[in-house]
C-alpha cells in the first residue's frame, strides 16, 4: 500500500520559518459588543434541549445558566450573563489535554499513537473501537482521550494529574481546582469508560494502567471552570499558544495547528461535519453545557448553558456561536471578492538557467 504524501513532513523547521497565515483582528470593540449582546437576547428565551442527566450532579444544573464570552487574541474580554458561574469542563478538556501531549511527545507521535481522524460514531462509542483499526480514532471521543491522558508525561497517577491540571490551568490563566462532587458522582457512574479503557488495552492502544488512566481522565473532566475561563484558554490556541492574558507560552504554534484541525473534524462528535458546514470554525463541546470556539489569529468564543441535543452539545452554544461566527467575521471558509480594479496580475515567465 503506498504510503499517503501527506505524511511527509515540512522541508523545514516550522517553529523556526514562520508560516504565512491568513487571518485578522476582531471587529471594533462596540461591534463585538453589541454582537455578543444581541446574540445573548436573541437566545436566552431559548427553552430547547435538555441537561444532561447520566451523571447525577450535572442534573442539578438549572437550564436558565447562559453566558457567553470573547477574548481576543490580545486578552480584551467581551461577556455577558452568566460568566463567573463555575461549572465542570467535562469533554471540553480534551483538546487541551490533546495538546499538552502533542507538546510533549511531538505531534507525530501524536497522531500514530492517537489517531486523528473522526469516528462517525457517538462519543462513548465501543462500536468505534471495534470497527476502526486504529482503535482510537482521534483524542476528542472518549477512547482517544483517555488514550491521551495515559500518554501525560508522569512516571505515577498523581504525578500525570500535577501535569494535566497545571496545564489546563496554564491555558485558562489561573489555577483550576477540582470540583470534589462531580469527581465522586462521575467515579460512581463510569463503568463505560472503565471498559473503553481495558478494550483499549487489550489492542494496545492504552499507555498506561487502565484503571489509573481512567480516574486520571475522570478529574480532567471535573476540574471546575467558567465560560471566562473557557474563552482564554480558546484564545490561547488562537494566540499560537501564548495566553494573551499572562502572556505565557503554554504549547508551541505547531502544536496549535494540530489541535484545531482535529477540533474542526471531531469537535462536536457525529455533527461535526453539520458544524463546520454551518459554523466554519473549530469547536469543542461539553455535556456540562460549554462549548468553545478558536478563531486563529482572532480570539476565542465560549459559551455556557447546560440544555443540550440529542448528540450532547448545548442547544444555545450552538445558536449563539453560529450567530457570531457570521457577525464577527470568524469562519474559516468566508471569503470577500477581490476588487478588479488593478485588473489581472501579469505573470511573467522567466527563462531557464543553463545548468
Amino acid at each position: 500500500m503506498t504510503r499517503l504524501s501527506m505524511h511527509e513532513q515540512l522541508p523545514f523547521d516550522e517553529e523556526a520559518v514562520r508560516s504565512s497565515i491568513s487571518t485578522g483582528e476582531l471587529p471594533e470593540p462596540d461591534e463585538v459588543i453589541g454582537a455578543v449582546t444581541e446574540a445573548y437576547e436573541r437566545y436566552r428565551a431559548n427553552r430547547e434541549g435538555a441537561v444532561a442527566d447520566y451523571i447525577p450532579v450535572l442534573a442539578e444544573a438549572s437550564p436558565d445558566w447562559f453566558g457567553i464570552s470573547v477574548v481576543g487574541a490580545r486578552g480584551r474580554s467581551f461577556e455577558i450573563g452568566d460568566v463567573e458561574r463555575t461549572f465542570s469542563i467535562q469533554s471540553v478538556s480534551k483538546p487541551f489535554v490533546f495538546a499538552l501531549v502533542c507538546e510533549a511527545v511531538g505531534d507525530v507521535d501524536a497522531r500514530r499513537l492517537l489517531g486523528v481522524n473522526s469516528t462517525g460514531f457517538p462519543f462513548d462509542s465501543l462500536v468505534a473501537v471495534e470497527l476502526n483499526l486504529d482503535r482510537t480514532m482521534n483524542p476528542l471521543v472518549n477512547a482517544g482521550a483517555i488514550a491521551a491522558t495515559s500518554l501525560v508525561p508522569g512516571s505515577t497517577a498523581e504525578e500525570k494529574w500535577d501535569r494535566v491540571r497545571e496545564g489546563l490551568s496554564g491555558f485558562a490563566g489561573r489555577e483550576l481546582s477540582l470540583n470534589e462532587r462531580v469527581y465522586a458522582s462521575e467515579s460512581a457512574t463510569n463503568l463505560r469508560n472503565q471498559g473503553i479503557a481495558h478494550l483499549l488495552q487489550s489492542y494496545g492502544r492504552l499507555y498506561f494502567d487502565p484503571d489509573e488512566a481512567t480516574d486520571i481522565y475522570t478529574r480532567q473532566c471535573s476540574l471546575d471552570v467558567s465560560v471566562h475561563d473557557l474563552a482564554v484558554m480558546a484564545s490561547t490556541l488562537a494566540n499560537g499558544g501564548v495566553n494573551p492574558v499572562t502572556g505565557r507560552t503554554v504549547v508551541g504554534r505547531g502544536v496549535c495547528r494540530r489541535v484545531l484541525a482535529v477540533m474542526a473534524t471531531a469537535g462536536l462528535y457525529e455533527l461535526s461535519g453539520d458544524w463546520l458546514y454551518e459554523v466554519g470554525v473549530p469547536g469543542k463541546s461539553g455535556v456540562s453545557g460549554g462549548i468553545v470556539t478558536v478563531a486563529p489569529g482572532k480570539g476565542g468564543l465560549a459559551t455556557f448553558s447546560p440544555p443540550l441535543d440529542v448528540a450532547g452539545n448545548s442547544v444555545r452554544g450552538q445558536l449563539v456561536t453560529k450567530y457570531l461566527a457570521e457577525r464577527l467575521g470568524l469562519n474559516l471558509f468566508a471569503s470577500m471578492t477581490v476588487s478588479p480594479d488593478r485588473g489581472p496580475l501579469e505573470i511573467k515567465q522567466r527563462e531557464p538557467r543553463d545548468r
